[in-house]
């Protein structure tokens, strides 16, 4: 079903390599500014819902989707944080002010999940079970639409600018579509005589969302503890490197991400008989070569050695 797709890891995208941190922020602050003016609308025509149609569940749904505007500040904040140049205290950026709210984004998915499950075993528990009016079902369904175009719309702007805490702002959309979707299926079944539906759906829901939620975690984690690039990008700019006129032996390769870029060090083997100079235009044609090359590296950092110093192969 179109509202279950898997949710899909990091991946690097060549195309973001000419774009700035100032272009990314202003995409991301448009995407927000959309979505936070949707969820506000749609989150008082479901509050009127659920109360004119008796439904407690839409009016939980309405809570839900004023809680997005909460989280899309959020998302707000943390790009607009990423996007300061360096400083005297932060030598390397602010990039990683991203993953930091990509992870209170995926944080507020688990509560909300925990909710939506607490609520369902309550009701079963307790056995109250209603039927809601009309006006609830077309909410649930207007909700479905809206909430999954807003998941798409902002999904294809976190793929546009490599953000992780965007994708996050993206599924808290599509779990809003679910908790919705949950709501539909329990409304209607009640209204049919299948009023346990309701409750069942919730605790379903619950398990998916916080599914998504701990992928979302554990993805923003690994922005933030130098994991490596992956293998085949790493090949990729070794084989750059080595086609480096001068170069006899790479010693050693280490790169790590920075958010959506990486940092690459490397040491190099070159003839012990070149002079500074040459080793030091060695080093730059690597340098600009990585950094140039359209791998998305902030920073190549370069070590020169003299070959007959050379360490192990890798």
């Amino acid at each position: 079903m179109l509202l279950f797709c898997s949710f899909k890891g990091y991946v690097l995208k060549l195309e973001m390599d000419t774009m700035n941190v100032e272009e990314r922020a202003a995409i991301g602050s448009r995407i927000s500014k959309v979505t936070i003016v949707c969820n506000v609308i749609l989150a008082s025509i479901k509050l009127f819902a659920g109360i004119a149609g008796r439904s407690s569940a839409m009016m939980a749904d309405a809570a839900h989707s004023f809680s997005d505007v909460i989280s899309t500040v959020i998302v707000m904040i943390g790009l607009h944080m990423a996007k300061k140049p360096a400083d005297d205290d932060h030598p390397y950026g602010h990039e990683k002010m991203e993953p930091v709210a990509a992870k209170i984004l995926a944080f507020m998915l688990f509560v909300t999940a925990l909710a939506i499950g607490y609520g369902g075993i309550r009701r079963i528990v307790a056995g109250n079970y209603a039927a809601p009016g009309m006006i609830a079902l077309y909410a649930a369904v207007l909700s479905i639409v809206v909430k999954e175009w807003m998941y798409r719309y902002t999904r294809r702007g976190s793929e546009k600018i490599d953000s992780t805490v965007l994708l996050a702002d993206a599924w808290h959309h599509r779990s809003d579509a679910i908790s919705s979707l949950g709501a539909l299926i329990g409304i209607g079944g009640a209204r049919l005589g299948y009023k346990i539906l309701d409750p069942v759906v919730s605790l379903l829901i619950c398990v998916l969302i916080i599914k998504i939620s701990i992928d979302i975690y554990m993805q923003s984690v690994s922005q933030l503890v130098d994991y490596a690039g992956d293998k085949e990008t790493v090949e990729k700019i070794k084989k750059e490197i080595s086609m480096v006129e001068g170069v006899i032996h790479i010693n050693k390769l280490k790169t790590r991400l920075h958010v959506n870029k990486l940092f690459v060090d490397v040491e190099v083997a070159v003839a012990g008989t070149l002079s500074v100079v040459e080793g030091h235009d060695i080093a730059e044609k690597i340098r600009n070569k990585v950094e140039g090359g359209g791998y998305r590296v902030k920073h190549c950092m370069v070590h020169i050695d003299p070959y007959h110093c050379m360490e192990e192969p890798l």
